[in-house]
């Protein structure tokens, strides 16, 4: 136990649960770390034995390493400026390996339950490598599973998948390009993925479509500089209206008119939906070797109909349509996920279940890492007794005024539920910490 008493249960040593880990032993608060695979780096590892990662071989980060790295260790500088995850893997195993995180973390170790304790704390029921199921009490527990590994296929599916004469499968399945060749291939989505997926399908391919409900913006990887080095400082300090008109004037220079590659017209302004980054989409669509669809409407024998009644003969279809936010090991009681949905104190801190947090669980404008840093560092001061959160109705408050905001300004869409802009809510965790620290008596 820690000289407060605090025993920490980390669910998970991905990306959020190395950063977590660090925190508490910088702090000198006892934890245990338990994560499902063999190896850190969640789903940065490339084919991680514990079946949650969706990195395909080519992937690529779509944030720069500057704007990626942990405070505390930053990438090495001899790094591109978009490494490949197996950089990232190998930058997560230096940074445990330099904070000494590796011999404290339960590896092949699946947390199957977490149950709240009357009177306070938590039970949490694990299983390790010989299946045998183990329960200790923890007073606080770390949340750090990710939110990108329950594949969302279309709901309901569309008329005649059941009776398609190609092959379906999700982007989370998607490894190497192989499966592409000499076929008619249709990418569903227009996100980071998708497009990725499509431009790697376009390469081999006998046809490619890409398929979408809406249109989105699509963000070069560079703008003289990485883009997201572009849109950072006293610029997110501008009101949003503001932002939104440079980010567009910005993109209509570099990319111009997109209906002039065949995307439809975005139906929202520029950071009112999460962007699409993506270094090679405009040009393959200049190529002709992508062609644009709309949405699915239904399955025909071996064909894609799509909702302008064109029909395309295909032979694989790949849905890169999201994923569910999931934690099998809380009950419904205890945590509500439904339609991507979680009540969190400033996307950190449940409001009802005292010592309970989620580290990671948001969806930026910019790289997860240094935020998960950032919450990391906030909820390690709660837990030591430095912070203090405030009383539930005042977090209820906040909770329903932040989701508020987000209905005004993203268009509707269950990606767009834990939504974050990087700067603005870096400054947030540190008014907040500060604040936490005043209820504390120790500001």
């Amino acid at each position: 136990m820690s000289s407060n008493g605090a025993k920490v249960c980390v669910i998970g040593a991905g990306s959020s649960g190395i950063t977590a880990c660090q925190k508490l032993l910088e702090k000198g608060i006892d934890f245990d770390c338990f994560e499902k695979g063999s190896t850190i780096g969640g789903n940065w590892r490339y084919e991680n034995d514990n079946g949650m990662s969706a990195a395909y071989k080519s992937l690529h980060i779509n944030t720069s390493r500057q704007m990626m790295s942990y405070a505390a260790y930053p990438m090495p500088d001899d790094y591109p400026d978009y490494p490949d995850h197996f950089q990232i893997a190998e930058y997560f195993d230096h940074y445990a390996d330099h904070f000494g995180l590796r011999e404290r973390i339960d590896f092949n170790t699946e947390v199957t339950s977490v149950d709240p304790v009357e009177g306070g704390g938590w039970q949490v029921t694990f299983e390790g490598k010989k299946g045998k199921s183990k329960t200790r009490d923890y007073s606080d527990v770390l949340v750090c599973n990710g939110h990108h590994w329950d594949a969302r296929w279309p709901e309901p599916a569309f008329p005649g998948s059941d009776t398609f004469e190609g092959t379906q499968m999700h982007a989370h399945d998607y490894r190497t390009p192989e499966i592409f060749d000499g076929k008619r291939t249709v990418v569903l989505g227009i996100g980071n993925s998708a497009t990725d997926i499509a431009v790697e399908a376009s390469r081999t391919a006998k046809e490619t479509f890409l398929a979408m409900r809406r249109g989105a913006w699509i963000v070069p990887k560079y703008r003289g500089i990485p883009s997201d080095k572009a849109t950072t400082g006293l610029m997110t300090k501008a009101p949003l209206a503001v932002q939104s008109a440079f980010l567009r004037l910005a993109l209509r220079l570099s990319v111009g008119k997109l209906e002039d590659y065949g995307l439809p017209k975005p139906d929202h302004q520029p950071l009112h939906a999460h962007p699409t980054v993506s270094g090679d989409l405009i040009g393959r669509l200049g190529h002709g070797d992508i062609t644009v669809k709309p949405n699915i409407e239904r399955f025909d024998g071996d064909s894609v109909v799509f909702t302008d009644g064109t029909r395309e003969k295909a032979d694989l279809v790949i849905y890169c349509t999201g994923y569910r936010i999931t934690f099998p090991f809380f009950d419904n009681e205890v945590i509500s996920t439904q339609d991507n949905q979680v009540n969190l104190y400033h996307r950190v801190a449940s409001i009802d279940h005292p010592g309970l947090y989620f580290i990671g669980l948001i969806q930026p404008l910019g790289a997860i890492m240094p935020l998960a840093e950032a919450q990391s560092d906030w909820v390690t001061d709660l837990i030591s007794g430095d912070c203090v959160l405030p009383d539930r109705a005042t977090m209820a408050r906040e909770v329903a005024r932040e989701q508020s905001a987000m209905k005004r300004r993203y268009v509707t869409s269950k990606r767009h539920t834990i939504q974050v802009d990087f700067d603005p809510y870096l400054r947030t965790m540190s008014r907040e910490r500060e604040r936490s620290r005043v209820r504390a008596g120790s500001g």
